[in-house]
């Protein structure tokens, strides 16, 4: 039986909330249109009463009470009196209407009502047609009671019409309901359809257009605002997806050519055993520089932004950075050094996360360095700060708002294939582990980049 109802309601909500504004609208005149009816059924039994009782006063007016016996007095206009008119001395029928007989309905009926000798008034159903009876008793010394009877047909047809007038005036009203509800609730999900159709014709996420932009009733401003944050993270998310692509792209480049070096070489001409157990093992060393990257940088875009009071782990700086520096290319010119004024200085970061963070900074000052590159690294108040120094021509002062910005580059005609991510990256990879990467500008000749990361 649910699953039936449930098939019959309308699918659309502007369906759904018409149901319910006609049920409720429904329920609503049901009620009215009873308490009208009755109220007006009350109110014409009053009038009748109150014609009964002024026929009954007439009536009296026409009785002489002041000799032994109760005379009825005749009248001019008695015929009209005389119409449904019944006095009774006590028990006994002094007068009653010309057309009535002793054992008719009306007759038994205003008997019954005398015999009460009080005022009363009673509806006479067994009578043809509907006929209301009252009785007003004179209270003097011979009991005389008037009995007034009035036919209801009028006063019926008067409700009748009425009823009809108020079913008539409630279905009106019940299809007005119905159409105004509609109209109300499209009108009202109009802007609903047109974020849809917006969404539908366009991306939305990539469109600089917002649906909160427009005016809009609150409740609909609300939702307009609520998507337009879902979407802003939507979009957030997609530039994070975007950006880890481009910095995996650009972190594997290095040791992705170290294979295909290798491998070319290898290729060139007949190697020895020695020379090709040499290139095995630079692949192989290439190969795991390759598979720490992405796991460095997975992790940390799975993270996102890992507490700094939680270190996640330890590592020997002067170590790692000597390891980086023995693994450039024999055949750069340029010479890369390490100074330490403490060679056990430990920073609060995996080994790996250090090389991430220095070594698109390395290969930066390798590439724009003239002769040298000095790495220092020193202590810090509660932190570690590397310091890498080229004697090159540093960083343009119109190129210095977008230096860390990803996809920006200084000269894209240097004959570097780079893509800009190298320093957001070593930025980012900083500040997720609680550190900083920044750019002295204050430094003369040539670029200081400078790391800071918490101690281990």
């Amino acid at each position: 039986m649910k699953d039936f109802f449930r098939r019959l309601a309308p699918r659309t909500l502007r369906g759904r909330l018409s149901l319910v504004a006609l049920t409720t609208a429904a329920l609503l005149m049901t009620v009215l249109t009873v308490v009208f009816n009755v109220m007006v059924d009350r109110h014409l039994r009053n009038q009748a009463d109150d014609e009964l009782r002024n026929r009954a006063a007439a009536a009296a007016s026409t009785v002489d009470t002041r000799g032994s016996r109760v005379r009825v007095l005749e009248t001019a206009g008695d015929q009209f009196l005389d119409a449904n008119v019944w006095i009774y001395s006590g028990a006994r029928v002094i007068e009653k209407p010309p057309s009535a007989t002793a054992q008719s309905p009306l007759s038994r009926a205003a008997g019954r009502l005398a015999a009460q000798k009080r005022h009363a008034c009673i509806t006479a159903a067994e009578s043809p047609g509907s006929v209301r009876l009252c009785a007003q008793p004179l209270h003097d010394k011979h009991a005389v009671t008037v009995v007034t009877a009035l036919a209801l047909g009028p006063y019926r047809s008067s409700a009748d019409v009425l009823l009809l007038g108020s079913l008539a005036l409630d279905a009106a009203m019940l299809v007005c309901t119905y159409a105004l509800t509609r109209l109300a609730v499209g009108r009202a999900l109009h802007p609903v359809r047109t974020m849809t159709d917006q969404a539908m014709q366009r991306s939305a996420v990539a469109s600089a257009e917002r649906f909160g932009a427009a005016e809009h009733p609150a409740e609909l401003a609300r939702l307009g605002t609520s998507l337009d944050a879902l979407l802003d993270r939507i979009r957030t998310v997609l530039r994070h997806e975007q950006q880890l692509t481009g910095e995996l792209s650009h972190e594997l480049r290095t040791p992705l050519t170290r294979i295909i070096i290798e491998l070319d070489w290898w290729r060139a001409r007949p190697r020895t055993d020695a020379e090709t157990r040499a290139t095995h093992e630079v692949i192989a060393e290439a190969a795991q520089s390759m598979r720490t990257i992405c796991d460095t940088l997975l992790h940390e875009a799975r993270e996102s932004m890992p507490s700094p009071s939680k270190a996640p782990g330890t590592t020997d700086v002067v170590l790692v950075l000597g390891r980086l520096v023995e693994q450039l290319d024999p055949r750069v010119s340029v010479k890369a050094v390490v100074e330490a004024e403490d060679p056990e200085l430990e920073a609060g970061v995996t080994p790996a996360v250090l090389e991430r963070i220095v070594s698109p900074l390395l290969s930066n000052a390798l590439r724009h360095a003239r002769s040298s590159v000095a790495i220092r690294v020193r202590r810090a108040v509660g932190a570690v700060r590397i310091d890498i120094t080229d004697d090159g021509p540093g960083v343009p002062q119109t190129f210095l708002s977008g230096l860390f910005q990803p996809g920006r580059r200084a000269d894209c005609a240097d004959g570097h294939d780079g893509a800009g991510l190298g320093l957001p990256l070593a930025r980012r990879l900083a500040r997720s582990v609680g550190g900083e990467v920044s750019y002295d500008r204050g430094h003369t000749p040539g670029a200081r980049f400078t790391v800071t990361l918490p101690t281990g």
